[in-house]
């Protein structure tokens, strides 16, 4: 059986100001000697073999890769060279310095995804209403590689803007999301139209962005919905899988059981009617003029 490290020896993450904060296990502040002895031993070998990128590399975010890879070192630094791959080869750097996704208010009637405050545990809520979706009429304004490129833009933002303004919040560590996923109206030739983005955009969150989820509702989730299910489902791991609460449409009371009603959207039950839309305020602590 594991033993738990001694606090000297895993220690807290710095800032942590609630005194009721307990770290899940496999965070810092919560190792076994194994998992702190993969950690060093991961990121030793990112150093020596010249590989190590500081800002990107610190030990909650090597946690992250060890964790999607159950602490298996070999596979978890090939997920991570993987991922400096990808980086170069996709642009991520050039994204961040240059990407300008002007058509933003436009797609948002059409495909709204954003995010919108926090949820109970301090976690930035991001909503995505599929059922919303108009092919034709997204496509004559933007470009699947354009949608792609604004999803990795939001997902460092997310890590690097985000997840630290939620954290000085509440007190400590948020490291994952929490997710809405809207199917209202979603029909099947919609998806199958637009199925090769949400492969792609699956493919990047669980391979590029590892244990970023936190919690996961999909709501109004038809009947066909079980099809549709039977595409996306093989593309993800397990972990993924029992992250996802799949509700119809009786999805008020969970929904604000996890989120407080003056940050839910009043278009799922909450109170929140930012000026403008909540799609398009970005409001939450990382912006401090909402």
């Amino acid at each position: 059986m594991s033993t738990t490290v001694p606090a000297s020896a895993s220690p807290m993450p710095e800032g942590v100001t609630d005194p009721n904060y307990k770290p899940l296990p496999g965070r810092l502040g919560n190792l076994t000697v194994a998992q702190l002895h993969a950690l060093d031993t991961l990121r030793k070998q990112l150093q020596d073999e010249g590989h190590f990128v500081p800002e990107r590399m610190h030990d909650a975010a090597l946690l992250r890769f060890l964790r999607a890879r159950k602490f298996d070192v070999e596979k978890a630094k090939a997920m991570v060279l993987s991922c400096e791959q990808w980086r170069k080869d996709f642009g991520v750097d050039d994204i961040m310095q240059n990407f300008d996704f002007k058509e933003k208010a436009e797609v948002d009637k059409y495909y709204p995804s954003y995010y919108h405050k926090m949820d109970k545990d301090g976690r930035p809520v991001y909503v995505e209403r599929l059922g919303k979706l108009d092919i034709p009429k997204l496509y004559a304004i933007t470009t699947q590689e354009r949608q792609l490129k604004r999803l990795v833009y939001e997902y460092e933002k997310f890590l690097n803007e985000r997840l630290p303004a939620c954290s000085q919040a509440v007190g400590h560590p948020v490291e994952t999301s929490c997710t809405i996923l809207d199917l209202q109206g979603v029909s099947l030739s919609n998806f199958y139209r637009v199925k090769d983005y949400v492969m792609s955009a699956a493919s990047i969150g669980q391979d590029r962005y590892p244990e970023c989820m936190g919690k996961f509702y999909i709501i109004n989730a038809p009947w066909a919905f079980s099809t549709v299910w039977t595409f996306i489902k093989p593309w993800l791991d397990e972990v993924t899988v029992s992250k996802i609460d799949i509700i119809g449409s009786s999805y008020k009371e969970k929904l604000l059981a996890q989120i407080p009603a003056e940050n839910m959207p009043k278009d799922f039950g909450g109170k929140c009617e930012c000026p403008g839309g909540c799609s398009l305020s970005d409001a939450g602590p990382w912006n401090p003029t909402t």
